[in-house]
């Protein structure tokens, strides 16, 4: 049997006290998929990798809450990744949520890698 996805690794969401989690945190669950985006304007790091949560409620822009972005340890590689276009590579999903935690440490995300369609039978 042939695994759809490999798992790659975990780690917490960084910075989400400064975006949009806020706004629709009643909405994030476990096992919520999440949008990852190179953010290639970020001045302090060239391989910042943006988490967005996308409501599928809501039409356009308006459904897009950024939450943060993957830490500095655990970005390099899905950066170059998407940086090479490579967009549908990596599937994000909220593993674990505790509102009590530091905001560093309330939302835990889990990467993995999507197996390619052509390869599959």
């Amino acid at each position: 049997m042939i695994a759809k996805k490999l798992y790659y690794t975990d780690c917490h969401l960084a910075g989400r006290k400064y975006y949009d989690a806020d706004e629709v945190w009643e909405k994030l669950k476990v096992g919520t998929l999440l949008h990852l985006e190179w953010d290639s304007s970020n001045t302090h790091d060239d391989n910042a990798v943006a988490v967005f949560y996308i409501d599928p409620d809501v039409t356009g822009d308006d459904g897009r809450y950024m939450l943060g972005y993957l830490p500095c340890s655990h970005n390099e590689v899905v950066a170059a990744l998407l940086k090479m276009g490579w967009t549908q590579v990596m599937e994000c999903r909220i593993s674990k949520l505790d509102a009590d935690a530091h905001p560093e440490a309330q939302v835990r995300l889990t990467l993995r890698i999507k197996r390619n369609g052509a390869l599959e039978k």
